[in-house]
């Protein structure tokens, strides 16, 4: 079983490439609460609903000092084309060895159709402005979760 993040921990620092090849470090969001969402494969569809759902809710998000950040193993040529084509406004990076995704625990071992396999596991973590896990969430829904996450936030 994959260890999970709590409330109250550190996030895990990252590095990694952004959709359009540059680098994005959690520290670049020092002072600000950060929405770091896991996603298993871009342009799949719920994977979109969950996107699109974060890009429509960016605005009020933002507006309450929020940032968001998708992250999933996709490399960045094809989050660039995942972004040019439902036209997403926030960062996407890539984590193709999964090794920031296990870290967080959104990589491991969960059920799909009844099934044990392994991959990512769709979560998402909010972190607070001086890089604590305010929230973990796991095996959250693609459909509706962005909207429970504004209604949790008071957003």
């Amino acid at each position: 079983m994959t260890d999970r993040l709590a409330p109250g921990d550190k996030a895990p620092a990252f590095t990694l490439t952004d959709d359009k090849g540059g680098k994005v470090k959690l520290s670049d969001f020092a002072g600000k609460t950060v929405v770091l969402y896991a996603y298993p494969a871009a342009m799949t569809p719920g994977c979109t609903t969950q996107a699109c759902d974060f890009r429509d809710s960016l605005s009020a998000l933002q507006a309450a000092g929020i940032e968001v950040i998708g992250i999933s193993p996709d490399s960045p040529e094809k989050l660039a084309k995942f972004r040019e084509k439902d036209g997403l406004n926030f960062t996407l990076v890539s984590d193709p060895d999964k090794k920031v995704l296990t870290k967080y625990g959104a990589f491991g071992e969960k059920k799909m159709y009844g099934k044990t396999v392994t991959g990512v596991i769709r979560s998402t973590f909010v972190i607070d402005p001086k890089g604590k896990i305010q929230e973990a969430l796991y095996n959250v829904r693609a459909k509706g979760h962005v909207a429970k996450l504004r209604r949790d936030l008071n957003v």
